[in-house]
């Protein structure tokens, strides 16, 4: 019976020593740093796009099978979101005004997912400004960290 509770003892030892190593490589993301400079930076390359009225460019940012939250419900597909883009935002063909993000905050939610919350700025064009929260949800993908839903309202 000893010789039971040893081993079960050292087996509970070494599963509680996997989990804290688990969650401790999760919550610090091992390589989070730099995943958040990353996404980050695919951030900024929506703005780069938008602000030049490079519709494709600030697209890049999704991937192909990407969901986001409109006015009327769930839209599927970068192209989609595309098409939701021309006919608000982008209903003369350009931005309508010019964009950035404040309180940008990324948070790993695993090794290969990241959740991003902020808030958009759009400014300019002789209009008032315009401003809504958001909250992205990132994956890992072969050509680097892209969206794949985006809530924003």
């Amino acid at each position: 019976m000893k010789r039971y509770r040893g081993w079960t003892t050292i087996l509970l030892l070494a599963a509680v020593a996997a989990c804290a190593t688990q969650t401790r490589s999760v919550s610090t993301g091992l390589r989070f740093p730099s995943d958040a400079a990353a996404i980050r930076a695919m951030f900024d390359t929506t703005v780069v796009g938008w602000n030049r009225g490079e519709l494709p460019v600030y697209l890049s940012a999704y991937t192909d099978s990407a969901t986001a939250m409109g006015g009327n419900g769930v839209v599927r597909g970068v192209n989609g979101i595309g098409d939701q883009m021309r006919a608000g935002y982008w209903r003369t063909g350009r931005p309508l005004q010019a964009l950035h993000f404040e309180h940008l905050e990324i948070r790993p939610l695993g090794p290969d997912h990241a959740l991003a919350t902020g808030q958009f700025v759009l400014t300019g064009a002789a209009r008032p400004n315009r401003t809504g929260w958001f909250t992205t949800i990132w994956a890992r993908t072969p050509t680097g960290w892209r969206m794949i839903h985006d809530h924003a309202s």
